[in-house]
């Protein structure tokens, strides 16, 4: 019998109270130090505060919103050979690459600080640029030039 998959629920963070934020500190966090992560992204967030003069929570939803990819590509084997087939990505899973995007973004940036990469960053990803859009385009780009094997799709 099939073990059934039950969602953990993930406590909104305690300054800005958002689940997104929350699991964005999670995805920051190494080896289970999470006041670290939490530090990081509070400070990049102070960060995106005095560049931008804005609310940094919209900036930050903004730049998730722009990161999120809406196609992209999953391997099916049809008779031996092996398809990269178009499919439409499901919510959670937008979010979870969005958040994945931006931080291996900033990850691959060097000399500065993690908050002020992750700062910068986020500013990119809100204007619709940077590495994390990139990638969001590539994978659209891909999932468009594979758009003959949609009949594949399960």
């Amino acid at each position: 019998m099939a073990r059934k998959k039950t969602k953990r629920e993930i406590a909104p963070d305690s300054v800005y109270n958002s689940v997104v934020i929350a699991k964005f500190i999670n995805h920051i966090m190494k080896r289970g130090k999470k006041t670290i992560a939490q530090k990081i992204v509070y400070k990049a967030l102070d960060i995106i505060q005095e560049k931008t003069k804005k609310d940094p929570l919209e900036t930050f939803e903004k730049a998730i919103q722009n990161a999120s990819p809406l196609l992209e590509v999953k391997p099916k084997r049809v008779g031996g050979a092996t398809y990269q087939v178009p499919r439409e990505v499901r919510g959670d899973r937008k979010l979870t690459l969005a958040i994945r995007w931006i931080i291996n973004a900033a990850n691959s940036k060097k000399g500065k600080p993690m908050r002020e990469k992750l700062a910068e960053e986020l500013i990119l990803a809100a204007k619709n640029e940077g590495s994390a859009i990139k990638k969001k385009e590539d994978t659209h780009r891909m999932a468009e030039a594979n758009r003959a094997f949609a009949h594949f799709s399960w």
